[in-house]
């Protein structure tokens, strides 16, 4: 999701999808050490920028209440 579209969640589903994507990351590098290597490695990365643009929009919110 772009970050203007993630702006415009709720504090509670932008936690629970932060939630969601921390388990997928712990996943992904969990298959990763296991397999030595997964479908689509780029996902990891992609997972990680999602993590910390929802860390982002999080902070940026708890910061205007």
């Amino acid at each position: 999701m772009k970050a203007h579209e993630l702006r415009d969640l709720s504090l509670t589903e932008l936690e629970a999808r932060l939630k969601d994507e921390q388990e997928s990351l712990v996943d992904f590098r969990f298959n990763k050490a296991v397999a030595g290597q997964i479908e689509n490695p780029a996902r990891i990365k992609n997972t990680r920028r999602e993590i910390a643009r929802l860390k982002l929009i999080i902070n940026e919110k708890l910061s205007a209440e």
